[in-house]
């Protein structure tokens, strides 16, 4: 009986102490059920400690944080909870983010030509969605619009081959429209790309002030020697 007791205590509250590299240390404990654990972090060198429990379907964590009163010019202590669930449903997935005392609910569709995205920020009401739909393999259209401010941005993407690849789009909010033309593959990294090398080429122009147009590049070269 006593070996048991001492192999299950061992199973069910095994931890792990590790640095990590935004400079905090934290020591995680992985709980009996599977994908179940809590972690307990601290800044350093200083700072509040956060305790964040871990399941299949997300996280929550709590962290105390002081906040400034201007009547009595003091801080005040307070209870901060962060989380996030996601759920499979039908094909997409949903999904809750609370944080800073704002609830985000999110629903995400995708396929391999299209994509539906709709958000509704709580208390605020802020809406938006976004709607992305693959025309033929080599041509993408993309297009956000947030409800609240009546703001929308498009941008649409031709690729010529994995090397090359065209984009145009417009931005509402800052009324400016650009294209952009890159040569070599632009996720990828530069040792696969011809020569080695990427480059971008991007032509800004404001709506309100044309004369004003950018035109702009980038060039990263990779040589080995």
């Amino acid at each position: 009986m006593a070996l048991v007791t001492i192999f299950f205590f061992y199973t069910a509250y095994r931890t792990n102490i590790f640095l990590a590299q935004q400079g905090e240390v934290a020591m995680e404990a992985n709980l009996a059920e599977p994908g179940y654990s809590l972690e307990l972090s601290s800044p350093i060198p200083i700072g509040y400690p956060r305790a964040t429990l871990k399941f299949p379907l997300g996280e929550v964590s709590m962290q105390e944080r002081e906040e400034e009163e201007e009547e009595e010019e003091k801080n005040k202590r307070m209870l901060s909870v962060n989380g996030i669930l996601k759920r499979q449903v039908m094909d997409g997935v949903c999904s809750a983010l609370y944080t800073d005392e704002e609830l985000r609910l999110r629903y995400a569709y995708k396929d391999d030509a299209l994509s539906f995205i709709p958000t509704i920020s709580l208390p605020s009401n802020a809406a938006s969605f976004a709607f992305k739909r693959r025309i033929i393999p080599s041509d993408k259209l993309s297009y956000w619009y947030k409800f609240d401010s009546n703001m929308w941005s498009a941008i649409y993407k031709r690729t010529y081959g994995k090397d090359y690849k065209f984009k145009a789009g417009y931005d509402s909010e800052v009324r400016l429209a650009w294209v952009s033309l890159w040569v070599g593959d632009e996720a990828g990294k530069v040792k696969s790309t011809p020569m080695k090398m990427k480059v971008q080429f991007m032509l800004q122009v404001p709506q309100d002030d044309i004369k004003t147009s950018v035109l702009m590049f980038r060039v990263k070269k990779r040589w080995d020697i």
